[in-house]
């Protein structure tokens, strides 16, 4: 890697988790969504919502722009790595998705944990392959079922010391960790 070319070591440290909600437009009728259906509106591979059980009309797909790390997160979690849809609209960050999904009845697109109260949205449930409906909650990150839920990692070059040991410290203590709730993150599941 680069990172080693110039002799610096790479330290990973989990410091919260994510998950990206599925939001349609408030007045959308449907609750749910399977793994494969998710994949394919994305994708392209379906164009009208009526082919998921919607109201007829195209699909209006919302998606983070190529240069966010969501954008490629997404791509491996929901769509098997694949591309994107062509028409898909690539935004600057969650509060545009969910600005445009609130206001388009045929939008659909995907935010943080911390975005899917925006006004306008409603966040669907997906379904597993054995039949089972999860939501993006902090008990389905924890337990793993949620599919689209990823960890946010903080790096530091070799065992973090000084004042970034101590900061890491801190967010990944009791108080830390009620501030990563707070800002929207799922925080670590508590020590047993």
């Amino acid at each position: 890697s680069t990172a080693l070319a110039k002799g610096v070591t790479m330290k990973p440290c989990v410091v919260s988790y994510d998950a990206m909600a599925v939001i349609v437009h408030e007045s959308n009728p449907l609750t749910q969504l399977t793994m494969r259906q998710v994949e394919q509106i994305f994708a392209g591979d379906v164009k009208d919502w009526s082919v998921v059980g919607g109201n007829a009309g195209p699909f209006s797909i919302y998606t983070r722009n190529t240069s966010s790390g969501t954008y490629q997160d997404w791509k491996d979690l929901a769509m098997k790595k694949r591309d994107y849809a062509s028409s898909s609209q690539k935004m600057a960050g969650n509060e545009q998705i969910a600005a445009e999904v609130g206001k388009n009845p045929t939008g659909i697109g995907y935010v943080g944990i911390a975005y899917k109260e925006a006004q306008g949205v409603k966040v669907l449930a997906i379904m597993l392959k054995d039949g089972s409906l999860v939501r993006p909650e902090v008990a389905t990150v924890h337990n793993k079922t949620y599919p689209y839920a990823r960890p946010n990692f903080f790096y530091t070059n070799g065992e973090p010391s000084g004042l970034a040991g101590q900061f890491i410290d801190y967010l990944l203590s009791a108080e830390g960790q009620e501030i990563v709730a707070k800002s929207g993150f799922v925080p670590l599941p508590a020590a047993k």
